[in-house]
C-alpha cells in the first residue's frame, strides 16, 4: 500500500530533523558559529532560519485551508526570516535553545498535515512569490517543507566539511 503525502511529509521530516539534531548536537560552538564565507551561513543561522521557517510554511498551510484566496508565501527579504539569521539574533540565541525548537517542529508539522485531507492537498493559492503563484498545498508540503529540511541538513554537512578542511 502506497502511503499518502501527509504520511510521508511527517516522516521526512522527523527524519530530517533528526538529522540536523544528531549531526549538531556534539559540535563545538565554534564550529556551530563559523561562518565558511562571508555569503554563507553558519551553522547556527541555518538552524534558526529552520526553527523559524519550516513552523511558518505549517502556519501557511493552515491558512491556504481556511481561505485559499488570501496571498501565501513571502520572499527573501521578509523582515522575520532575515531577523531568525541575524547577528543580533544568533548572538542572544543559545544553541539548546534552537534544538529545543527544532524539536517541536515534526509533531507541529504532523499536527498540520494531519488536518489535510488527499483533496485539500490539491487546492491552489496565489502566492506574493510570481515563481509560486497558484502552486498548490502538495507543492509547499513537497518543496517548502520537505526538501527545504533536507537541503539545509546538506548544508550543516557541507559546513562541517569545510570547517574540518580548513
Amino acid at each position: 500500500m502506497m502511503k499518502n503525502l501527509q504520511v510521508h511529509a511527517a516522516e521526512s521530516i522527523y527524519e530530517s530533523i533528526d538529522k540536523i539534531k544528531t549531526i549538531v548536537q556534539p559540535l563545538r560552538e565554534e564550529i556551530i558559529y563559523w561562518k565558511p564565507s562571508e555569503d554563507e551561513w553558519s551553522i547556527m543561522q541555518i538552524i534558526t532560519h529552520v526553527a523559524e521557517a519550516i513552523p511558518y510554511w505549517a502556519k501557511e498551510l493552515s491558512n491556504i485551508k481556511v481561505n485559499h484566496e488570501n496571498l501565501w508565501g513571502r520572499g527573501l527579504t521578509d523582515e522575520v526570516r532575515l531577523q531568525a539569521v541575524s547577528e543580533e539574533h544568533i548572538n542572544g540565541t543559545n544553541v539548546e535553545e534552537v534544538m529545543e525548537q527544532l524539536s517541536t517542529i515534526p509533531i507541529t508539522i504532523e499536527n498540520v498535515l494531519n488536518t489535510l485531507t488527499d483533496e485539500e492537498l490539491h487546492i491552489q493559492a496565489p502566492s506574493r512569490n510570481p515563481r509560486f503563484n497558484n502552486k498548490s498545498i502538495d507543492f509547499i508540503v513537497n518543496h517548502l517543507i520537505i526538501e527545504h529540511t533536507e537541503k539545509h541538513y546538506k548544508q550543516i554537512e557541507r559546513n562541517v566539511l569545510k570547517f574540518n578542511e580548513r
